[in-house]
């Protein structure tokens, strides 16, 4: 009988988008086979304590719940040793003893925003040698930094709308400068995004003077760079991307916010976000965006898979890439297993390719003289 595959499925994490990871990891743990593999919850709290075989809906749960909370932080806590001869989780308290001696096949990280799509993790992974779901280092911190992620796709011939990059010092030592910088380059209304959160976080649209002082503060408490980009009446558009170094591009979906934009509170608080997939827009046009949704994966040097979002001006009809995801949400709810499953790739079937791609990378990681 062929053995399970230990799949180790990391999630919550310190970064504010811990109560997202969490619903992402719940529906990832409800869809994996069970048949063909061994899941091991990781629950990373937002302390930063790595709780072994707690599940997602419990630390959902123990929110109300404080009974559960007590239960749950008598979890084995454990870390991750790496030596010449072990590369495996342990606990950290000697009476708390792991099953299988805490040894993993394949780790998945559904852990959004900092510390988990932003390389962070992926580092560590790499350092202990262990196979991961995702995006590699490079490819995580490119396509988390808003501003080095929209240069690499203008350096690829990928359009993007108009956007200003800001710092936290420049603005507490000249923000009427800025403001009038911003006024001046851009027309209201505009949005302000911090560099490297997801989810919509932070995000304000500014429709005046007034509102623009009060998102730029807003971004700032959230991230020390902040991008300002020039809003345009548009209608959004995405595309899954799966593959390592041959990727293949989903069917088209389109995005209604149920608002001015797709913020947090409408996609995760409220749902009055809604899909349309694939969307209702000419094949040769569709065409077009899997091709940029290619090109914008290449470029950033990613890997495992990715969700790319575009804008079309409804007034030009041109196109724009405004961002890569490189760990898109994964409840069955979510916008990237939607887009496969219009693809023909039902979401059990998705989790075990992304699995067989983690195993082809790290093979071939292995295959580098750099690895030995």
């Amino acid at each position: 009988m062929k053995q399970k595959k230990r799949i180790g499925i990391i999630f919550g994490g310190r970064s504010c988008e811990h109560e997202v990871s969490l619903a992402s990891a719940a529906s990832v743990v409800q869809n994996l086979d069970a048949e063909k593999y061994d899941i091991v919850p990781i629950a990373i709290t937002k302390d930063g304590a790595w709780l072994w075989g707690v599940e997602p809906q419990q630390l959902l749960r123990a929110v109300n719940d404080p009974m559960l909370a007590t239960e749950i932080a008598s979890s084995p806590v454990v870390t991750l040793v790496i030596d010449s001869q072990s590369r495996r989780f342990i606990s950290i308290n000697k009476a708390q003893p792991l099953p299988a001696n805490g040894e993993l096949d394949v780790l998945f990280p559904v852990l959004h925003g900092p510390y988990g799509e932003d390389g962070t993790i992926q580092g560590f992974f790499e350092m202990a040698n262990i196979p991961y779901i995702g995006c590699g280092v490079l490819g995580s911190a490119a396509g988390m930094d808003k501003e080095i992620m929209k240069e690499l796709f203008q350096a690829a011939g990928l359009p993007v709308v108009k956007t200003l990059t800001y710092r936290r010092l420049e603005w507490e030592r000249e923000p009427e400068h800025l403001i009038a910088m911003i006024e001046h380059q851009l027309a209201y209304p505009c949005f302000v995004k911090p560099a490297n959160l997801g989810s919509s976080i932070g995000v304000s649209r500014a429709n005046d003077r007034d509102q623009l002082i009060k998102a730029m503060n807003e971004a700032f408490t959230y991230d020390r760079k902040i991008e300002v980009e020039q809003g345009i009446n548009c209608r959004e558009f995405s595309c899954a991307v799966l593959g390592n170094d041959e990727p293949s591009a989903s069917v088209v979906g389109e995005i209604l916010p149920g608002d001015e934009f797709s913020d947090y509170e409408d996609k995760y608080v409220n749902h009055t976000i809604q899909f349309v997939i694939p969307a209702t827009i000419p094949t040769e046009t569709a065409q077009m965006l899997r091709d940029m949704a290619l090109r914008a994966y290449q470029a950033l040097d990613l890997q495992g898979l990715s969700r790319v979002d575009f804008f079309q001006d409804k007034v030009t009809g041109r196109f724009y890439i405004n961002e890569v995801n490189t760990l898109p949400g994964f409840t069955e709810m979510s916008l990237y297993p939607k887009l496969w499953a219009a693809s023909g790739l039902a979401y059990s079937q998705l989790l075990d390719q992304l699995i067989e791609l983690a195993l082809r990378q790290h093979e071939t990681r292995q295959q580098l003289r750099s690895y030995r």
